[in-house]
């Protein structure tokens, strides 16, 4: 799907194709679709070898590299293009309190959340399962 929307988005929008093939800088925003294909290939050769943790830090990477290719695709610019990133930020006052914030509670949800991994770790054998 993200290959389709990548595609759909240079073909479609004049102004994200130039930015990609015409404006010079394609030597340094070609890492990121290749990284995408490389993670795309070890996502099947690694779910082929059972893995079990290395598919789910490709899948990360791979919505991290998504997300990148949308922002080299309308950087400077939002929605709509004619507004940019500095027009549409908050006060730096919101920021910082925005920033304390996160400071605070993500650190509390990536605990949690490796908790959670480490309680609920382990396959499911034969038998103890719902549908046994």
């Amino acid at each position: 799907v993200m290959g389709v929307v990548s595609l759909w988005t240079v073909i479609g929008l004049p102004a994200v194709a130039h930015r990609w093939f015409g404006s010079g800088d394609l030597v340094w925003f070609l890492p990121v679709p290749v990284l995408v294909l490389v993670c795309v290939w070890g996502i099947f050769h690694t779910v082929r070898r059972q893995h079990e943790a290395t598919p789910f830090l490709l899948t990360l990477a791979l919505c991290f590299l998504g997300y990148t290719g949308l922002i080299i695709s309308i950087w400077p610019n939002i929605v709509p293009p004619s507004l940019t990133i500095w027009d549409a930020s908050s006060s730096p006052s919101s920021q910082l309190f925005a920033l304390v914030g996160t400071v605070i509670v993500l650190p509390i949800i990536l605990v949690y959340n490796g908790l959670q991994y480490r309680v609920f770790r382990g396959k499911v054998r034969e038998g103890e399962g719902y549908h046994h």
